[in-house]
């Protein structure tokens, strides 16, 4: 039973769980538009994903040398440094446009770890976009609206229409919503100078914020210029689904509410497309 629990630390904390949920999303966005399986767009996602994932959250954990924290932290480094090794030969495989995007993707997402921009910008000490007030969900839901969305349909050289903004737009509302429990949980942790969504207007507010980008995410496919009826009854479903996940989060939520269960949606939106198809 311990064996099986770190095994299950290790999967969440080494972020394979969040990689899965962007291979998710990035499998989903191929299934709407009717395209293949395209394992150069989707494994280097996955990758991608645990790499900056692991760069960000344990970039500054590294400086710390307690024994324990070591042995546990030096695993994951390794994995990450295999992990970016993968990525690495999957990024040499996508066309020309689509590596000018992850380049871009790459300087987010080392800038929003790395301390080099002015500090006049930022709330403390740690002048990264992590730390500018406000930013970081916005940030991370660009990023991920990129790499899920824009990525796949450059790398299948579909066009970047009506219909692929729109999907941006769902995509960069629903990772905003993904989000909230996340800033909900750690109201009791984060510095004020963060200024979180829930810091800013309270998590009651924060909530039906969350169930109104919900509602304008689902509507949003109205606007597209071909609507399927599956993807509509798939959409709904996984719009209340969020919404019920967020109206029950909390500052006190169980330890892998937000880091397992909420970051499951995509996996359950893509089961859904599965199955349904």
């Amino acid at each position: 039973m311990r064996f099986i629990k770190q095994l299950f630390y290790f999967y969440v904390n080494s972020s394979i769980h969040v990689a899965i949920a962007a291979y998710a999303l990035t499998w989903v966005t191929l299934l709407e538009y009717n395209l293949k399986y395209d394992k150069n767009s989707l494994y280097f996602v996955f990758f991608a994903t645990i790499t900056g994932y692991n760069f960000v959250k344990y970039f500054g954990v590294a400086k710390f040398h307690h024994r324990r924290l070591a042995d546990w932290l030096k695993a994951i480094q390794l994995f990450s440094l295999i992990a970016f090794i993968i990525l690495a030969y999957y990024a040499f495989q996508l066309l020309v446009n689509s590596k000018i995007l992850i380049v871009l993707l790459g300087v987010i997402t080392f800038l929003y770890a790395i301390p080099l921009l002015p500090k006049k910008y930022f709330v403390d000490d740690q002048s990264n976009l992590r730390q500018i007030s406000g930013l970081k969900v916005y940030v991370i839901a660009i990023v991920w609206s990129l790499s899920t969305v824009v990525l796949p349909l450059i790398q299948n050289e579909i066009e970047i229409g009506a219909d692929a903004v729109v999907t941006c737009f769902q995509r960069f509302f629903y990772i905003i919503v993904l989000m909230l429990p996340f800033e909900i949980r750690d109201l009791n942790y984060d510095s004020l100078k963060l200024g979180t969504i829930p810091q800013r207007i309270g998590v009651k507010r924060t909530k039906i914020i969350g169930i109104f980008l919900l509602i304008l995410f689902f509507f949003l496919e109205y606007f597209k210029n071909e609507i399927d009826t599956k993807s509509l009854t798939i959409l709904l479903i996984i719009t209340f689904v969020t919404a019920l996940f967020l109206a029950f989060s909390n500052k006190n939520q169980s330890k892998y509410y937000s880091a397992f269960w909420v970051e499951s949606l995509p996996i359950f939106w893509l089961v859904l497309f599965l199955i349904l198809s």
